[in-house]
């Protein structure tokens, strides 16, 4: 057992470790590619591939993103270190102007704990200010995650918004039930309805792993809070997809 091992038994991992622990971003994105390729190949007149072309698009940049997050922000971890330096230098000279310049006599422990007082003050707010100053590259990190976070949320919604018209109670009425001008048109069978809810579903399961990208590599509760939201807005939404495509499977038997 080494040194650093002993030091820090929780901080490394082997590079054996990892294989089916960790999502590759690589992979989901050849997913997304292909699932982009199999709508437009069944389907290509639909509003669904446009959504997937540009989910594919934001899955690429929500990569990326997760990818940059986990470095540091060099100018803001430097600008911070210097900040932090720097009040600690003021701290330090304060000191040692009020140790200069004591004296052992009834004016100068009065005159001591008065500036006590004030430099109590002063200290809470510095330790308040280099908090801040030290908390500040964590906030652009989540602040970034948070907006890619609302945006595969946004298109999620949209892709369930396109399923709300594969309605199976419809296709089973054997057109029992009469059109209107309102309706919305209804020229899919039953078997390419039931594909068309299945890419939906599968594009709702590949914005949670897009999402789970930002977790992985973070302990920030506010990021995983944000992506485990997400992740169960989709399990919501795949749960009603689900439905529909076990109500027609049925219908067939």
């Amino acid at each position: 057992m080494n040194l650093l091992h002993w030091l820090f038994p929780f901080g490394t991992v082997s590079a054996d470790e990892g294989r089916f622990t960790t999502l590759r971003a690589e992979a989901i994105l050849k997913t997304t590619h292909k699932l982009e390729q199999r709508i437009a190949e069944r389907f290509p007149d639909s509003g669904l591939l446009g959504v997937c072309k540009e989910f594919h698009q934001l899955a690429i940049r929500s990569q990326e993103l997760a990818h940059r997050l986990q470095r540091p922000i060099w100018p803001v971890r430097m600008a911070a270190i210097m900040a932090a330096t720097f009040l600690i230098g003021i701290v330090i000279w304060a000191f040692s102007q009020l140790v200069q310049h004591f004296h052992f006599d009834k004016s100068g422990i009065f005159s001591l704990l008065q500036t006590t007082e004030s430099a109590i003050n002063e200290l809470i707010f510095l330790g308040l200010a280099l908090f801040s100053l030290l908390g500040l590259e964590m906030r652009l990190k989540r602040h970034s995650a948070l907006k890619a976070l609302h945006r595969l949320r946004s298109i999620a919604h949209v892709v369930d918004m396109h399923q709300l018209t594969k309605d199976p109670a419809f296709l089973l009425s054997k057109h029992k039930i009469a059109a209107t001008e309102s309706s919305p048109q209804r020229t899919l069978t039953r078997q390419e309805i039931m594909r068309y809810l299945d890419y939906c579903s599968e594009m709702l399961a590949l914005n949670a792993k897009i999402a789970a990208l930002f977790a992985q590599n973070t302990d920030d509760s506010v990021i995983l809070s944000g992506v485990n939201d997400l992740e169960l807005l989709v399990q919501g939404l795949s749960a009603k997809i689900w439905q529909k495509i076990m109500i027609l499977d049925l219908s067939a038997e």
